[in-house]
């Protein structure tokens, strides 16, 4: 496909998730609009970029469909200065997206911090991140998120992007800073699962059912295998 034919399919997929009421912030549909999701793909993929389903990205691995990359944003309600972790970075691209609404170019303000256990991907992802322009936003970081992140801090909101035990969420919630969010899918490896929203308000967590999702399985030590 030539680049302004990428261009306009981009255009028109976004744009009909904004009629269909998936994307409902025009933060989050400017953000969709500018990510070149085809730069976050192997080359033998890139012609599907703008098809509204998962994509292979190596390693046994998938991308999120474009409609759940929006959900995930509006459920964490993203924000400008907020500061994001996100639990399975794959090739990098869902990150650029969350970056394009909570940071501006340089890294001011807020920032995305992900983390991908695969050591392979976590490079591609850097690679992709850089060429993109988003390598000051997002900071990648090769490890196992099913048991947390690497160091001490709270953050605005945590998005997993794979399938998560049950006793997963009370540990990642401990990562949530008061008045935040989190959003999990949470159920079987296999088949089907629950998107729980989880917030921390007055110290407690509250978790809300939003959605049935399928993803692929949490790896790691407190993930699935």
């Amino acid at each position: 496909m030539l680049m302004s034919e990428v261009a306009e399919a981009r255009r028109k997929t976004i744009l009909r998730l904004y009629k269909l009421g998936v994307i409902k912030r025009q933060e989050v549909l400017r953000a969709m609009l500018r990510v070149p999701r085809e730069e976050f793909l192997p080359p033998e993929y890139r012609e599907y970029a703008y098809m509204d389903t998962p994509i292979p990205i190596g390693y046994g691995q998938t991308t999120s469909a474009l409609h759940m990359t929006a959900m995930f944003c509006e459920y964490a309600r993203l924000r400008r200065g907020m500061n994001v972790l996100e639990i399975g970075g794959g090739s990098g691209y869902m990150a650029a997206v969350y970056s394009e609404i909570v940071a501006r170019p340089g890294g001011v303000e807020g920032h995305v911090y992900t983390i991908e256990l695969t050591v392979e991907l976590a490079m591609i992802a850097r690679r992709n991140l850089t060429k993109t322009g988003y390598d000051d936003r997002v900071d990648v970081i090769a490890a196992d998120g099913s048991i947390g992140a690497p160091f001490r801090t709270r953050f605005d909101a945590i998005i997993v992007t794979a399938a998560a035990p049950p006793e997963v969420v009370e540990e990642l919630a401990e990562y949530v800073r008061e008045g935040g969010v989190m959003v999990i899918p949470v159920g079987s490896p296999h088949g089907y699962q629950e998107l729980l929203l989880v917030e921390r308000v007055g110290g407690r967590i509250r978790k809300i059912s939003v959605s049935d999702v399928a993803f692929v399985p949490l790896r790691g030590v407190k993930g699935w295998y």
